[in-house]
């Protein structure tokens, strides 16, 4: 049964969702603050990079199925997609979700829906939702049904994995699960697994918290090897070939909006149990500066005097234009405390972010005494080393373990990778 949907927050998520839904027969409303966004969605313009989003947005604007606007519509089913950062004491924000669902209780009537897609600390929808939903009048759980089913897809990947991954559907009663796999059995084509809202928040916290521990332990095992004369890539690979063993790797840190970030939510809920968990961030929280010191190392027993550093990639993750909580940043304010001259350069990035970005290629590394790769996009690992011929020093830092080092160390380059002592 097709449905008008209301999608609060067209970011990273919310637009890719409201899209699908767009595109799967229902009528759909977005929703956002920002808007130079709303005016470029309105226009068939991305505001985020997204392989595939181009066109299926041109589809659904087309077809006069999405439209989007700074304030919401009445709807039947309201989904909201904002972000729940931390703040600066590592504390979750949540007023981001409280405004959002604030602003939809006007135009809510009997049997709507209402959804959280943002993943946030459990107990979020029972402490900072229902609150703002009562004020609408209508009797939870019989009136106004709602749920959380958060969002479980990697950036690159999201229209991919909107369809083929597995959804946790946690309503507030079996009513409002129902209702919410009914609705994302439009397009979903994993399974649907139905539960209570706060164990679905609990489960979302968890797959990233995993990933969190699981890269701490390689970004451990990095830092041991380097000390003991091993390539920890390679013992990676190989202890990875056991059936039952699955390590993650290292780098320079952890970011994006979901593994950086939702660690902290069970530290903030119980700290005197969390222990392992709050290492684990400390632990990638840390990276920027080995990898800053790294290269000072690196420079210095070089005999490298007052080094100009072009900082490769500043996105969180290959291939994306994302630097959310992305650790390039502070591995470039890592490089500030330690006097050195820095440029940077990413080329899904297009506007400049950060006082020593630039946008061309040529200016990042002229004159540089290093390369240091922080992301692994794709096109670093096409880049033809024997045309570097603007460089003050051949050398390269390959924090991701990303480019040919056969290939560069054949054009004259002295290679370099973090977590491989036999350099």
């Amino acid at each position: 049964m097709k449905k008008s949907i209301c999608v609060v927050g067209l970011g990273y998520i919310g637009l890719p969702t409201a899209v699908m839904f767009a595109n799967h027969g229902h009528k759909v409303h977005g929703v956002d603050i920002n808007e130079k966004a709303v005016k470029m969605i309105r226009n068939k313009e991305l505001h985020i990079e997204e392989h595939g989003l181009e066109e299926r947005l041109q589809l659904a604007v087309d077809a006069g199925s999405l439209t989007a606007d700074t304030e919401p519509v009445e709807a039947d089913v309201f989904i909201i997609a904002v972000p729940s950062p931390i703040k600066e004491d590592k504390t979750a924000e949540l007023e981001y979700v409280r405004q959002a669902t604030a602003n939809v209780v006007p135009y809510l009537k009997k049997g709507n829906l209402v959804i959280l897609e943002s993943t946030v600390p459990p107990k979020t929808v029972e402490n900072v939702m229902i609150p703002e939903l009562v004020k609408s009048g209508l009797e939870i759980g019989t009136e106004l049904f709602v749920s959380h089913s958060p969002e479980r897809v990697i950036p690159g990947k999201v229209f991919r994995e909107l369809v083929s991954n597995d959804r946790i559907i946690g309503g507030i009663n079996e009513e409002s699960s129902r209702m919410t796999t009914e609705l994302y059995q439009s397009f979903v084509e994993g399974t649907m697994h139905e539960t209570d809202a706060t164990t679905a928040e609990l489960v979302k916290v968890m797959e990233n918290t995993y990933r969190d521990v699981n890269i701490a332990f390689a970004n451990e095992l990095a830092m041991i090897a380097q000390n003991i004369g091993v390539n920890i890539w390679e013992a990676i690979k190989l202890a990875n070939y056991h059936p039952r063993v699955n390590i993650h790797t290292p780098g320079p840190g952890v970011g994006g909006h979901c593994i950086a970030v939702d660690p902290w939510f069970l530290v903030e809920l119980d700290p005197e149990k969390a222990k392992m968990i709050h290492l684990a961030r400390r632990t990638n929280d840390g990276m920027p500066s080995y990898t800053a010191q790294l290269t000072a190392d690196i420079l210095a027993a070089k005999g490298i005097k007052e080094p100009k550093i072009a900082v490769l990639g500043l996105a969180f993750k290959g291939n994306i234009d994302d630097m959310r909580e992305s650790p390039s940043v502070e591995v470039v304010n890592q490089f500030r405390v330690r006097n050195m001259n820095i440029t940077a350069y990413d080329p899904h990035i297009k506007e400049n972010n950060l006082p020593e970005q630039t946008q061309n290629f040529e200016q990042a590394t002229n004159e540089a005494s290093a390369l240091v790769i922080l992301t692994e996009h794709k096109a670093f690992k096409e880049i033809d080393p024997t045309t570097l011929t603007n460089l003050a020093n051949k050398i390269v830092i390959d924090a991701k373990n990303s480019i040919d080092r056969a290939k560069w160390e054949q054009a004259g380059f002295d290679v370099y990778v973090l977590g491989d002592s036999k350099n």
